[in-house]
């Protein structure tokens, strides 16, 4: 389970045979308190893919900057592009989002 800000509007697509994809970025924020008292922070960035209703939902509802509470699994991919290098990413596949924050007309 992740809460954090969507660094970008959703992206969506429909796979080959139909079926509806959304990806799109989520920032969460560490806080802590050093040694030395002053307060450091980190942002993690985390790709987000939803499939088919949730990934309807992200497109109509979700939106850059949004607070949203995200529930999934990861998982990792490796590829092999044309010239052959080798890449890898991991992703959250959500299973579950829930915008804490709506936009505001």
């Amino acid at each position: 389970m992740l809460v954090g800000h969507l660094g970008a509007n959703p992206e969506a697509r429909y796979t080959k045979a139909g079926r509806p994809i959304a990806s799109f970025s989520l920032a969460t924020n560490e806080l802590w308190k050093q040694q030395s008292g002053k307060t450091a922070e980190h942002t993690e960035w985390h790709a987000i893919i939803a499939w088919d209703k949730l990934a309807e939902f992200a497109q109509q509802y979700l939106y850059k900057g949004q607070l949203v509470s995200i529930e999934g699994k990861i998982h990792t991919r490796s590829w092999e592009n044309k010239e052959g290098i080798k890449g890898k990413t991991t992703e959250i596949i959500c299973s579950g989002v829930v915008p804490l924050e709506w936009k505001k007309e």
